[in-house]
């Protein structure tokens, strides 16, 4: 399994011209497994579409790795977790 990040577009709400665009992140065993679990988190007005899609394996000199949460207060499932700061 790879990390991939998507960039996903689609249309934007009723009355607004132009395209609306948000990042994802999924987990995936290959580029076709990616495409299709990125494009099922648009979240805007469908139907949403793949702009671009890339396989993360190094980010500022550390290598990326996969492996199943150890954490007992940890949620299964498909989602995303992310940390930010202000």
């Amino acid at each position: 399994m790879d990390l991939y990040a998507a960039y996903l577009g689609g249309p934007l709400a009723d009355g607004r011209m132009g395209e609306g665009h948000e990042v994802v992140l999924v987990v995936a065993a290959d580029r076709r497994d990616a495409e299709a679990r990125a494009t099922a988190k648009w979240q805007g007005t469908p139907p949403g579409h793949l702009d671009a899609l890339e396989r993360i394996v190094r980010v500022d000199g550390y290598d990326v790795t996969l492996a199943p949460s150890t954490d007992p207060n940890g949620t299964a499932g498909d989602h995303l977790e992310m940390e930010t700061f202000n």
